[in-house]
């Protein structure tokens, strides 16, 4: 680990400016470029600070609020704990808001995130990797698929609705995809079932994709999220492990 910078920016894109989050390295050398993103409650200190401990490991991690076209972040009021159980206002509001971010201006504004990644000084040459939370995780995916060039890693945690019967579902990508994958499953995630679970693995490995898909026992969705009455600590802990491998042995 090695002491990090964080900072607050604006990324310029097709559709206006998303502000986001970067961590890097604090000793002034370029590093592998990270582009992480955020579940549905969006850009918060909880999510800066998993960036900064992925940068700790030695990347430049950019964090953008994907819901930029509706307002800077917070777009909503959230607790010091988010127990939506208890305050369902919080999706009430949320919702209209991530059904509006279809897959069309979410593969623009990544075009425009990697764009930015790949100009910055503080940034190597070459792919870079992306993780994704909640919803998060099936924009990784989308990305890899969109970017099969730019994109070398990919991963996504309790990731819901990666497989479905709509025509844009994102297991239909699989042929599109040169990236590395890794898929952590809560096992009592409802968005996430068995038999979507088997879906995915099975058109990736129709596919040729390599892959890792594992199922977190006990884990439910959010369970990386610590500012979240989800969050699994030792399902976190596995987390970071197969996160920084993956990353590791690709970057």
């Amino acid at each position: 680990m090695t002491s990090v910078h964080g900072a607050s920016l604006d990324i310029p894109t097709p559709d206006g400016v998303a502000d986001a989050y970067l961590a890097h390295p604090d000793d002034g050398a370029p590093h592998p470029g990270i582009l992480l993103y955020m579940d549905a409650f969006g850009l918060r200190p909880s999510l800066e600070e998993m960036a900064k401990r992925l940068a700790g490991h030695g990347y430049t991690v950019l964090v953008p609020n994907v819901f930029y076209r509706s307002g800077r972040a917070p777009l909503v009021e959230l607790p010091d704990v988010i127990d939506p159980s208890q305050r369902p206002e919080i999706f009430e509001q949320l919702f209209p808001i991530m059904q509006t971010l279809t897959p069309e201006p979410a593969m623009r504004d990544a075009g425009a995130y990697l764009d930015w990644l790949a100009a910055s000084p503080m940034v190597t040459d070459g792919p870079v990797g992306t993780t994704g939370y909640c919803m998060g995780g099936v924009l990784a995916v989308r990305t890899a698929a969109a970017h099969p060039d730019r994109v070398a890693a990919a991963a996504a945690f309790h990731a819901g609705r990666l497989a479905t019967d709509a025509e844009d579902s994102p297991h239909r990508l699989a042929g599109r995809i040169t990236a590395r994958l890794y898929f952590g499953h809560a096992d009592q995630d409802r968005s996430m079932t068995p038999e979507q679970i088997g879906d995915l693995e099975q058109a990736l490995d129709a596919a040729g994709v390599r892959y890792r898909s594992e199922l977190y026992e006990g884990a439910h969705h959010g369970y990386t999220q610590a500012d979240t009455t989800a969050y699994h600590a030792e399902a976190d802990a596995r987390h970071w492990r197969n996160l920084l491998d993956l990353f590791g042995q690709c970057l």
